[in-house]
């Protein structure tokens, strides 16, 4: 039977309302059997958002009994207007309107009960258990079956395959050394991962639905990024003792979801996406003595070199003209790109005056947490895919003018190129073509290539090996796999089988913010 999942987006649901057609215990029981297993028993969120009042906006009260009925664009929610009835799917729509018996909670003293340190920090060897170069190392997100692979980026070959807590969600993240990985769910576990010891060094559960978490560039702190409740959590990195919770509101006392937190390496910042409030909110770490890193395509030092006198762990709220709940930046991390999912364009805001600079044309939902930049003569340019439009955009990020469109094959979910590959890849995800990929030429802005790697399933997210000259792709089935392709010549050179791998996340890729990849 189908079931509402993955993707049933914040809903308002009307509150005044005709005398329901079924009784609250049956519009219960279908919630139970058509939503539960996705969105959780108590509402709470799993692979699927939290389903309540409180964490429910943004869309008019008549949207809701649509999205039920008929799925929301570039989501994978079925859709239900030939499962349901008209009257079920109301009153369905108007139950999870209702506020639960029990508030849901999750502050400080929640958060503190959860966490669990099972190996303190320092008490490992030093020393990995394995040869393989370790940041060069890909970590494997199986959804399929809730497990990560652990893969030398040299050879391919598996080194290591551990279960995951349930639903990992916005993409592992390491420590500048590549020893430790984080990883978030959906329901809100942070759990932190020793690379070299193959073992689980703590977990606590941030939240009840989270986004994301990310790690700042000296990897002495953790934030997490929660849809419920609206708030932050700022953890110390190394046994993921809770530092403070914030919660996200603005001076009215409207209160926002975090559609996502990203480190800031050359501000020594994090900054947060929020949903519901038009604000940008930076959060200064504290500078480190002596930089952290200064390779890769990150030009600027890591401890960056910004006045001292700066309060740490102090909010810095940026008010912007629109919503801003998805993120892109350029490379100094001077600009932020932001739109709103639900808008019809994007606009550049200057981080430092918190100035809007330029808008920017990208209809169709653009996937901005998916774009890239490169050198395309002399110019820096980013590209972007859009959830709803067969079409990649390419933007010259001095004016911030479109300067191609190109049309694809379907939707884009991802899109991923290297410093040192000609080419640039994004996928088709959504569509009758999703087992699709298209390869792009950075320098002429045209598709050279299409790949259908396997047909008939889904082929999705690109990572390149720290060099990048060879790359992984995803058939992005329960019965997948991981692809390995020769990044110039474009030819396939091995498989390995694994369960619905959403993601591949490259050591070295991540930590120097390597610029064809997500941060």
């Amino acid at each position: 039977m189908k079931r509402l999942c993955h993707a049933l987006a914040p809903l308002v649901l009307m509150a005044a309302s005709p005398a329901l057609a079924l009784g609250a215990d049956d519009t219960a029981e279908l919630y139970q059997t058509h939503c539960a297993s996705c969105h959780g028993e108590a509402r709470l969120g799993g692979i699927g958002p939290a389903l309540l009042p409180g964490n429910l906006s943004r869309l008019k009260p008549d949207a809701a009994v649509d999205v039920i009925a008929n799925s929301r664009p570039a989501s994978q929610m079925p859709a239900f207007g030939e499962t349901l009835d008209e009257g079920d799917i109301e009153a369905l729509a108007r139950w999870l309107y209702r506020p639960p018996e029990t508030e849901p909670r999750w502050g400080e003293a929640e958060i503190g009960e959860s966490h669990r340190v099972f190996h303190p920090d320092g008490s490992l060897p030093d020393t990995p258990l394995f040869d393989a170069d370790p940041l060069n190392l890909f970590i494997v997100v199986e959804t399929g079956d809730h497990h990560a692979s652990l893969l030398d980026g040299d050879s391919f070959e598996r080194i290591h395959r551990f279960e995951t807590r349930y639903a990992l969600h916005g993409g592992p993240k390491y420590t500048p050394d590549g020893r430790y990985v984080f990883f978030g769910s959906r329901d809100g576990w942070i759990t932190k991962y020793d690379l070299y010891n193959l073992e689980v060094v703590a977990e606590v559960r941030a939240g009840i639905n989270m986004r994301n978490i990310a790690v700042s560039a000296d990897g002495r702190y953790v934030m997490a990024a929660n849809y419920l409740p609206h708030s932050l959590a700022l953890f110390d990195a190394h046994n993921l003792d809770l530092m403070k919770v914030y919660p996200v509101e603005n001076a009215a006392g409207e209160s926002s979801r975090v559609s996502a937190v990203y480190a800031a390496p050359p501000r020594g910042s994090f900054i947060a996406a929020l949903k519901d409030i038009k604000e940008v909110w930076e959060i200064p770490w504290p500078l480190p003595t002596e930089p952290v890193v200064s390779t890769g395509h990150m030009k600027t030092p890591l401890a960056p070199s910004r006045d001292p006198s700066r309060e740490s762990f102090k909010v810095r709220r940026i008010a912007v003209p629109d919503y801003l709940d998805d993120f892109f930046f350029d490379p100094g991390y001077e600009h932020v790109i932001g739109a709103s999912r639900g808008g019809q364009g994007g606009m550049v805001v200057n981080l430092d005056s918190g100035e809007k600079v330029a808008d920017l044309p990208l209809e169709g939902m653009p996937h901005l947490g998916s774009g890239i930049t490169w050198k395309q003569g002399g110019r820096r340019v980013m590209a972007l895919p859009h959830l709803s439009r067969a079409e990649v955009s390419i933007i010259d990020m001095e004016s911030w003018e479109r300067i191609k469109t190109l049309e694809t094959d379907g939707p884009g979910f991802f899109m991923r190129s290297h410093e040192n590959s000609p080419y640039a890849w994004v996928d088709v995800f959504f569509g009758p073509n999703r087992d699709r990929v298209h390869v792009i030429d950075k320098q002429s802005l045209e598709i050279v290539e299409t790949l259908t790697p396997e047909p008939g399933k889904t082929a999705a997210h690109v990572e390149f090996d720290r060099d990048g000259k060879k790359l992984l792709l995803s058939i992005w089935e329960d019965d997948g796999a991981v692809i390995v392709y020769d990044g110039d010549s474009l030819e396939e050179l091995r498989r390995i089988p694994m369960s619905k791998p959403s993601g591949k996340y490259n050591v070295w890729n991540k930590t120097r913010y390597e610029e064809g990849t997500s941060h």
